[in-house]
C-alpha cells in the first residue's frame, strides 16, 4: 500500500566518484568519494566536491580521505557516514518511509565485503538493501541484453578496480578483478615525475596530467575528432625534491604514454585472462559483438584501440560510460521482479 511512497535509489559506490540514481528522475547525485574528518571526534565536516577540494590541502585537525579502497570499503564508518549524507540528499532527512536502496559491488568481493557494505546502507537509513554485481549493472547501462542465451563482455575501468566478465543469461560467467585502474594510472604517472624531474606533484595535480593528455598508445598521429586542438603538453606544478621550492616543468603527451603503459598493460592482462576462461560457444559470440568498455578510465585516449590491438577483439566504448554502472543499477532497482536472480538481498 506504501510502495508508492519509498523511494527507490541506486547507488554506484565507487573508488573516485560516487553516484546516485533515484527511480523515475535518472541521476541525481554525481560526486567524488570524498569525506572530510575532524581528526580528534571524527565527526564529518565536508562531503563530495567540497572535501575533494580539500584534498592535500587540510590543516592539522581536519583529514580528507577517500573511505573506499580498490571497489571495496576500506574505512566502514566513514563510509557509512558518506552513504547517510547521500540518503539524506536525496531522500530527504526526516522521512517517514525509509528508501528501497541498490549498491553495486566489484564481482570479486567476499562475503565479509558484501556484508560490510549491506550493514552499512541498512545503518545508514535504507529499508531494504540489495547487492548487485558491477559488471551486471555496466552491462544494463550499457544497454546489453543480458537476459539472452548469448555471451556478452564488458570491461568496466573505474578509479579503483578494473572488472572483466562475461554476461549470460543475467548472470556473470567469468569474470576477473584487477584491483589497477584509474587511480593506478595517476600514481604512475606521479611516481615518473618524480624520477624524471625531481618533482613531486599532488594526487589532483597528476589526475589533471591523465586527463588533460593521457594516451594509451605512444607515438600515434593524434587527430581530433571535432576538429579541435588536441594538447600535446601541459605545465606540471610541484615540489622540487633537491630544492624542497615549488618548480614548474612542462610533461609532453609521449612522456605520459610511456608512465602508464605498465599500469595499461596489467588492466589488458585481467580482459586476457577473462578471455582465455570463455567457453568456447561464448567466446564465439564475443568475436561477433566486440568487447564493450564502461567507467571513467575507459575514456582514456585511445584505450580502446590498444585493447583492439593487444586482445585481438573489436573494443568499443559504451556511451556515457562514467554513468553506465549507475544506471544500470537504477534500471534493476525500478524493475526489481526482472533482475532478481541477480542480486543479493538483505
Amino acid at each position: 500500500m506504501f510502495g508508492k511512497f519509498t523511494k527507490r535509489i541506486g547507488i554506484d559506490l565507487g573508488t573516485a566518484n560516487s553516484l546516485v540514481w533515484l527511480a523515475g528522475e535518472g541521476v541525481v547525485l554525481n560526486e567524488p568519494t570524498v569525506v572530510a574528518v575532524t581528526v580528534d571526534d571524527n565527526r564529518v565536516v565536508a562531503v563530495g566536491n567540497e572535501a575533494k577540494e580539500m584534498l592535500g590541502r587540510t590543516p592539522g585537525n581536519i583529514t580528507a580521505t577517500r573511505p573506499m579502497r580498490d571497489g571495496v570499503i576500506a574505512d566502514y564508518v566513514i563510509t557509512q557516514a558518506l552513504l547517510s549524507y547521500f540518503i539524506d540528499r536525496v531522500a530527504g532527512r526526516n522521512r517517514f518511509f525509509k528508501p528501497e536502496v541498490m549498491i553495486c559491488v566489484p564481482s570479486g568481493v567476499t562475503q565479509v565485503e558484501r556484508r560490510a557494505v549491506l550493514d552499512a546502507t541498512l545503518s545508514a537509513g535504507a529499508k531494504v538493501a540489495y547487492l548487485i554485481e558491477e559488471p551486471l549493472a555496466a552491462a544494463i547501462g550499457a544497454k546489453i541484453p543480458i537476459a539472452q542465451a548469448s555471451g556478452h563482455m564488458i570491461v568496466d575501468i573505474g578509479g579503483g578496480s578494473t572488472e572483466a566478465a562475461v554476461v549470460s543469461l543475467g548472470g556473470v560467467v567469468v569474470h576477473k578483478s584487477a584491483r589497477v585502474a584509474g587511480n593506478k594510472l595517476d600514481e604512475a604517472i606521479a611516481i615518473f615525475i618524480k624520477k624524471k624531474y625531481n618533482l613531486i606533484i599532488g594526487e589532483r595535480m597528476a589526475e589533471m596530467i591523465k586527463i588533460t593528455i593521457g594516451d594509451a598508445l605512444v607515438g600515434e598521429k593524434l587527430k581530433a575528432e571535432s576538429g579541435e586542438q588536441i594538447a600535446s603538453s601541459v605545465e606540471v606544478r610541484g615540489r622540487d625534491t633537491v630544492t624542497g621550492l615549488p618548480r614548474m616543468i612542462e610533461l609532453f603527451r609521449s612522456e605520459v604514454a610511456e608512465a602508464i603503459a605498465p599500469v595499461l598493460h596489467q588492466i589488458i592482462a585481467a580482459v586476457k585472462a577473462v578471455l582465455e576462461e570463455t567457453p568456447p560457444e561464448l567466446a564465439a559470440d564475443i568475436i561477433d559483438k566486440g568487447i564493450v568498455m564502461a567507467g571513467g578510465t575507459s575514456q582514456l585516449s585511445n584505450l580502446d584501440k590498444l585493447m583492439t590491438k593487444l586482445t585481438g577483439v573489436v573494443c568499443h566504448v559504451a556511451e556515457e560510460p562514467l554513468l553506465c554502472v549507475v544506471r544500470g543499477t537504477g534500471v534493476a532497482i525500478e524493475n526489481i521482479e526482472l533482475y532478481k536472480r541477480s542480486i543479493n538481498k538483505k
